[in-house]
């Protein structure tokens, strides 16, 4: 088995001391750039991984990131979480880094589980997820300036011109914007909506960019995150409005529930378009739009570690540097 590269073996190819690449790794303001680039090249090239535990009693950082995982609840969504959890898992480790996880069954209970661990010195941040109106969660670490980044925007608040803290998300508008308009070009008819209920940042969002292209005589169908209730949803929205030729949905759940419907009254080739690419999705050849995860834990780290990219030091949350905004795909069947 081939021996772990060492700091010497980075110093050595680098060219520099073994001082130049510790601060490299963890005080990299401190080192001139074109030094810094020379460093961070020879670590690549030759696969250099920090040894954590050593690096936690140096700079009396736990180089850990915690992150909430959610309570398994079964349907077709959740795995699109699952999925970012795992790349932020992968790409942390690339820079060092620890990912912890832990469970809450409520925001309160979260808030709670992250004192303890703030308090103990397991995590040097966070990353929060499933943001929402009045998050008490992102309240709480602002108030005890507790670096987090979230993976969902701030609903509710001037997220861009006057940001309260970090976060990245997926343009969910974009996502259906580009769905709408190619059902549009292709000249299909009327182009439905099937959404949540009114309220929800996500789904809201997600609606606008269907709005932005099918106009206000567009119609909106709404159904609770279930396929059994979009299924009717549907199914009666056909029965009165029969111009309705395709949907856009704002889940994979509620997409399917749309394609049993549409089954039904033996409208099998009536295009819907579901939101996440799941598994689910594929197998059943329904036309989604994919979140990309791997490109939102890419854009966690990078607001997390700031300019050292190997602990955790967030960049400032000033208007325009604060959040990345990922751009959805869609996937065609």
């Amino acid at each position: 088995m081939a021996k772990a590269p060492t700091v010497e073996d980075v110093a050595r190819v680098a060219g520099v001391s073994r001082q130049t690449v510790s601060n490299v790794l963890n005080s990299p303001a401190i080192v001139r750039d074109a030094t810094r680039a020379r460093v961070e090249r020879a670590i690549a090239d030759l696969g250099y991984r920090p040894h954590i535990a050593a690096r936690a009693l140096r700079t009396r950082r736990s180089s850990a990131i915690g992150i909430h995982l959610d309570p398994y609840a079964g349907g077709v969504s959740g795995v699109v979480l699952d999925r970012f959890v795992h790349a932020l898992t992968e790409k942390a480790g690339e820079r060092g880094l620890r990912v912890l996880l832990y469970a809450a069954r409520s925001a309160d209970e979260e808030i709670e589980r992250m004192r303890e661990l703030v308090e103990g010195g397991e995590v040097d941040g966070f990353v929060v997820t499933g943001t929402f109106h009045g998050d008490p969660r992102t309240g709480w670490l602002i108030d005890r300036d507790i670096p987090f980044v979230a993976f969902g925007r701030p609903w509710g608040i001037d997220d861009v011109d006057d940001p309260a803290h970090l976060w990245v998300d997926v343009d969910g508008a974009a996502g259906t914007r580009a769905a709408t308009a190619h059902l549009v070009a292709a000249g299909i008819g009327s182009v439905a909506f099937l959404g949540w209920p009114a309220g929800s940042g996500t789904g809201d969002d997600r609606e606008r960019g269907w709005r932005d292209v099918a106009g206000a005589a567009g119609v909106r169908l709404t159904a609770e995150e279930d396929v059994t209730a979009a299924r009717a949803v549907v199914a009666a929205a056909l029965a009165d409005r029969p111009g309705i030729a395709a949907v856009v949905c704002a889940s994979d759940t509620l997409a399917i529930g749309a394609r049993l419907a549409a089954a039904s009254v033996g409208r099998d080739a009536m295009p819907i378009i579901g939101f996440d690419n799941t598994p689910a999705a594929e197998a059943l050849g329904l036309s989604s739009i994919e979140q990309l995860p791997e490109r939102v834990a890419d854009g966690v780290l990078q607001l997390l570690t700031g300019p050292s990219g190997a602990f955790v030091a967030p960049q400032a949350a000033t208007a325009g540097a604060a959040h990345v905004l990922v751009e959805p795909r869609l996937v065609l069947r």
